[in-house]
């Protein structure tokens, strides 16, 4: 094939001429490839007690939590589970006993709450939807619509049982003493969605407010047992989730706009 030597010639010109290209590139990725699979010396291995104390040292909070885990995974493989036969242990309930029995001997009290609760939502309903119709800002509206779909979705697979001597008010929303999704709290999640709107846009004495009445409710919701305690602390997670799903759609939807632009 290559008597007259032209073919290993050309081979060595063209692969001589690709070694700034292709071929490079190939041996790079071959080179990772065995990166990757070599079996060298595990890293750990190469750790020092600097290392260890310096571990500690600078990286404080992981180690903190990996002391939680190893205690959990005790607590856990040990714990007693609650019988099919008995209500769901509430560490929440437990730590606002006191102030359930004082509610639940003041009806009128209650009911005052409910109402000041239902203005709060009402405050949030309605300060997600102006930074969309008023100052044309959809983020928070969008987080709004993800949390509720989310919410819905979620709370239709997993029908958790009421809490025993919840104490309900025609006041409370939803107004009427209807059914409601116990899984998630939309009131904190909705709660979260709007304090993160007004940190963006800087409106520092309106977030400190909304995250104050936010804890009152969520206390409120506790001595009520309007919501288990997981209900709550999940409704804060997704207030912060669906935020940042929001902000990810609306920067994609602004990459695809500039895209076409560019295009035209």
């Amino acid at each position: 094939m290559n008597g007259d030597g032209r073919t290993t010639t050309g081979l060595r010109n063209r692969v001589r001429i690709s070694n700034n290209g292709s071929v490079s590139s190939v041996t790079t990725a071959m080179k990772k490839s065995e990166s990757v699979f070599r079996l060298s010396k595990p890293y750990f291995l190469s750790w020092t007690m600097k290392d260890a104390s310096e571990l500690v040292y600078y990286h404080p909070i992981p180690c903190v939590l990996a002391l939680s885990l190893l205690f959990f995974m005790g607590v856990e493989y040990t714990l007693f589970m609650i019988p099919p036969s008995s209500p769901p242990f509430d560490l929440g309930f437990v730590l606002t006993e006191s102030l359930h029995r004082v509610l639940a001997s003041k009806p009128a009290a209650n009911t005052i709450l409910a109402a000041l609760n239902t203005v709060f939502v009402a405050m949030q309903t309605s300060y997600i939807l102006w930074t969309w119709l008023v100052e044309g800002r959809p983020r928070a509206t969008i987080s709004a619509l993800y949390m509720f779909t989310c919410r819905g979705i979620l709370g239709y697979c997993t029908q958790l049982p009421l809490p025993q001597d919840f104490l309900g008010s025609g006041a409370d929303f939803p107004v009427g003493n209807v059914s409601f999704f116990l899984f998630f709290s939309g009131h904190v999640a909705g709660s979260v969605i709007a304090s993160l709107d007004m940190r963006r846009m800087q409106r520092w004495e309106m977030a400190w407010a909304f995250d104050t009445l936010n804890l009152l409710q969520v206390i409120r919701l506790l001595v009520t047992r309007g919501h288990y305690t997981i209900d709550l602390v999940v409704g804060l997670g997704a207030g912060i989730l669906f935020d940042s799903l929001a902000g990810m759609y609306e920067k994609s939807k602004k990459n695809k706009q500039y895209v076409s632009i560019t295009k035209s």
